[in-house]
């Protein structure tokens, strides 16, 4: 009986099968011991990053509660790197392999919500982690630090790094950083995402273009004496029903979608200025631009139209992440080694609530492990910043439940989910999947190669260009 309890504490209350146990190289059952050595910690920072819930550039504490256990684990921290205050690297270890592990933190506007299955806000207003950023930053965290202890005791030889990258949700943090270099040096990189399955993830994302277009008019009476104005609004209308109509004319794989932030301040007034904020997305960076080209001629017709002047401004721009199917065979033998995650009635039923009140089919939590799935050439889904680090050294992804089946994502459930253990189990098992992913390449030379070749082929010719306006990340830009 001790035997037993001693193993389910081991393995966090995963059911490992004797055959599995005994596949666990004597590096990887140091791995798993690192992680649930460490899991109170990683969950208590997870949680207080989870209540901080701070959006885009302004994750001060959340940075620096990672940064702080990062440099307490022994790591070498550098802070505030490519221009960003929330940016930072955490390094251990010296010579090659490189391999870095990504972790993100910023939570969206809008969505705050407490841990429980029902539509709540924890502050009326606030935000919330309704992407599981607060279970990326600290899962991620995990991995480094349990491939850090290899490193220490003399097992494993190379370097390990912890990125930690902010404003992933809005102005998409990675670039300024794969723009400064920081990827140069690094092997492999690895990076998961809070999901609500189970998989190595072998598909690409929508590479995407932010921009936003200004109308600059002439204010006047509305009813005195409207011939006087020209309306900045009326141009703003035109532009946002010309994209309307163009929806019709793209390739099914391009997505539209526009954010009015100001569209006039008062009936009786013609406005004398609108803003609109803009993107355009395709599962190709090649087949996005054209279609971001024309969008941009249409404001100057727009304009036209309207009589008033107009400016466009890029924000930013993202690529598609480049798929390595070699590293995603190697995370798919790890997860095959660890098993599905295990839940308590407790928590099924807390996911089949969280269906019930969305509107889906009330069939609690998946955590089945997914076979490794053949790569769309053209994938639907959101878009990362992942995707230039994927452009610029060889990267694998890896997805893990944290949430209900058909979970809408984006939204008050999942924030609801990575606040309690459900959340918490999924980061757990994220931190051990990537390490020992990470220590298979630390460990096997030809499996790094191999890699990389892939991550060679699949490039290509293609040199990587940075979609972002020269000059400094947009930290002081977050109201626009």
């Amino acid at each position: 009986m001790k035997k037993i309890l001693a193993l389910f504490l081991i393995f966090g209350g995963m059911t490992l099968s004797a055959q599995s146990q005994d596949k666990l190289s004597d590096t990887k059952k140091a791995i798993v011991n690192s992680v649930e050595n460490h899991r109170s910690e990683l969950i208590k920072i997870s949680d207080e990053i989870w209540a901080l819930a701070e959006t885009a550039f302004e994750e001060n504490k959340s940075a620096k509660l990672l940064a702080d256990y990062a440099e307490k684990q022994g790591f070498k921290v550098d802070r505030g790197v490519a221009g960003m205050p929330t940016a930072f690297v955490a390094t251990y270890g010296s010579g090659k392999p490189v391999i870095s592990v990504l972790g993100e933190f910023d939570a969206l506007p809008g969505i705050s919500q407490k841990a429980q299955p029902t539509k709540s806000p924890l502050n009326e207003g606030a935000a919330g982690h309704g992407c599981g950023h607060n279970l990326f930053g600290a899962g991620s965290l995990g991995a480094a630090i349990a491939v850090k202890e290899l490193i220490e005791s003399g097992k494993i030889n190379g370097t390990v790094k912890f990125f930690g990258t902010p404003s992933e949700e809005k102005y998409f943090g990675k670039i300024w950083m794969v723009r400064e270099g920081l990827w140069d040096d690094v092997d492999v990189n690895i990076s998961w995402h809070p999901s609500a399955s189970l998989e190595a993830d072998v598909q690409s994302s929508l590479a995407l273009v932010d921009f936003k277009i200004e109308f600059f008019g002439q204010a006047a009476h509305a009813s005195g004496d409207p011939w006087n104005g020209r309306s900045a609004s009326d141009a703003l209308e035109l532009y946002t029903t010309g994209i309307n109509y163009y929806r019709e004319h793209v390739k099914p794989t391009v997505r539209m979608h526009y954010h009015i932030q100001d569209g006039g301040q008062v009936v009786n007034v013609v406005p004398d200025y609108s803003r609109l904020w803009m993107r355009v997305r395709d599962t190709k960076r090649s087949g996005m631009m054209p279609v971001y080209e024309h969008a941009m001629k249409m404001a100057e017709g727009a304009a036209i139209m309207a009589n008033v002047d107009y400016k466009v401004s890029l924000i930013s721009g993202i690529y598609e992440v480049l798929v390595n199917r070699a590293g995603g065979e190697i995370m798919q033998k790890n997860l095959e080694l660890l098993g599905p995650i295990e839940y308590t009635a407790e928590e099924d039923a807390f996911g089949k609530k969280i269906q019930e009140v969305t509107g889906k089919e009330q069939v609690g939590m998946d955590s089945k492990i997914k076979p490794l799935e053949d790569t769309k050439e053209h994938p639907g889904g959101g878009s990362t910043d992942v995707g230039d680090v994927s452009w610029n050294v060889a990267n694998i992804n890896l997805g893990v439940t944290t949430a209900p089946k058909d979970t809408p994502w984006h939204s008050w459930a999942v924030v609801a989910c990575g606040g309690m253990s459900i959340g918490h189990k999924g980061m757990t098992y994220a931190s051990k999947a990537m390490a020992m992913t990470m220590t298979d390449l630390f460990e096997n030379p030809d499996l790094v190669q191999k890699v990389k070749a892939e991550y060679k082929e699949r490039k290509g010719n293609e040199v990587y260009e940075a979609i972002v306006p020269e000059g400094p990340p947009p930290i002081n830009n977050k109201g626009n």
